[in-house]
């Protein structure tokens, strides 16, 4: 039998989850973006004179650019963990609120899923 708490848990370890592969996305795209400063920075040392200040340009546009690619991907984290936060709240709610029916679906679900798998082991074997 489906419980509000072991629903809460599940919905706290999925969030957790998304957290962490959107933790991962951020740490990876600051490698890739400290990766691209780097070699511009070798590039500007390499290249010095005449083309100085179109590379600085490049170097604050790369910055730019890499400064709104971490703060794009750790908004998306924080929408991704605040919609996982509500729907498991809600699904909390929902259990709570109506075990019998959360049950029911439950079964319904697991019934459809086990339907599922039997038809495609019984398409196979033809």
């Amino acid at each position: 039998m489906i419980t509000s708490a072991s629903t809460r848990a599940n919905a706290a370890q999925v969030a957790d989850s998304v957290a962490h592969s959107a933790d991962k996305v951020i740490d990876t795209t600051r490698s890739y973006a400290n990766h691209a400063l780097d070699v511009a920075d070798e590039t500007i040392h390499s290249l010095r004179g005449d083309v100085k200040p179109a590379l600085d340009k490049l170097t604050r546009k790369a910055e730019h650019y890499a400064n709104q690619g971490i703060d794009m991907a750790t908004q998306a984290k924080d929408k991704a963990k605040e919609s996982l936060s509500y729907y498991s709240q809600a699904t909390s709610r929902y259990v709570a609120d109506k075990p019998v029916q959360s049950v029911l679906i439950a079964a319904a679900a697991g019934a459809a899923v086990a339907l599922l798998v039997s038809s495609l082991r019984n398409r196979n074997r033809y």
